[in-house]
């Protein structure tokens, strides 16, 4: 059930990542941008692609499914609420149901509102989370489809795994998460040593993917928007976390 996960960037601030199941050799690209370092990646590894497990319908994360598709023999799996978005889809899931890579099993897990049925996929044996574009570090995705209501119920359940999991998202966005999450929560030491550790990464050229969710539970204004204190700096009610998290994304959004 042991992975080897690489992960690696393309474009200005996207990531591929690609999950290896040790015991079999299946191996699944989460999401596919483009043939091109996915290629390159898998002829350095030895590996042979399996599977494409899909977080959501963006062309970002979807524009090399069907051309990875002409030269594998592969699987494609992703979100049932939007199979007719995505070219190429065999497998549709949804929250509550689990895939396998080899002998390695990923629950789904509903995570809506950047769109309607962005997904994520957990690997509970190895505590590894691939949440597309629905949470970053110290931030979440643009909201382009739905509403706030069921896009914090998503992240509340990604809050609730456990705190040494490794979250994977499909882009570098920490360091600007960070400047808009210390403008509306200033006084939270989590959030300022976790920037201190963004800087650090960022100015030596290392990606901050993957993080801890753990310290992102702590940190992440988006993943605490239950919280008085957070609340309490937006001169808003404590008990309305929907209406504060509708607030936080209305403003990341002009920030």
């Amino acid at each position: 059930m042991s992975v080897s996960i690489e992960l690696f960037p393309f474009l200005s601030d996207n990531y591929c990542i690609l999950v290896h199941d040790n015991a079999t050799g299946a191996t699944a690209s989460i999401d596919a941008i483009d043939p091109a370092p996915i290629l390159d990646m898998l002829t350095q590894k030895n590996w042979t692609l399996s599977d494409i497990f899909v977080t959501h319908h963006h062309w970002d994360h979807t524009d090399g499914i069907l051309p990875l598709k002409n030269m594998f023999d592969i699987r494609v799996t992703g979100p049932a609420g939007e199979a007719k978005q995505i070219g190429g889809l065999d497998n549709a899931v949804s929250g509550g149901d689990t895939i396998s890579l080899g002998e390695t099993t990923f629950e789904i897990i509903d995570t809506p509102g950047h769109t309607l049925g962005h997904i994520s996929y957990f690997d509970r044996s190895n505590k590894n989370l691939f949440c597309g574009d629905a949470l970053f570090s110290l931030g979440c995705g643009r909201m382009f489809e739905g509403t706030p209501a069921p896009m914090w119920a998503g992240l509340k359940s990604l809050r609730q795994l456990p705190d040494d999991t490794s979250v994977y998202c499909g882009h570098e966005y920490s360091a600007a998460n960070a400047k808009f999450a210390l403008s509306v929560d200033p006084h939270n030491k989590a959030l300022q040593n976790r920037v201190e550790q963004i800087t650090d990464l960022r100015k030596s050229g290392q990606p901050t993917v993957p993080f801890n969710l753990g310290e992102d539970k702590l940190a992440n204004p988006f993943l605490r928007a239950d919280s008085p204190a957070l609340a309490q700096n937006l001169n808003m009610p404590p008990n309305n976390p929907d209406a504060v998290f509708a607030a936080l994304r209305k403003a990341k959004d002009t920030f």
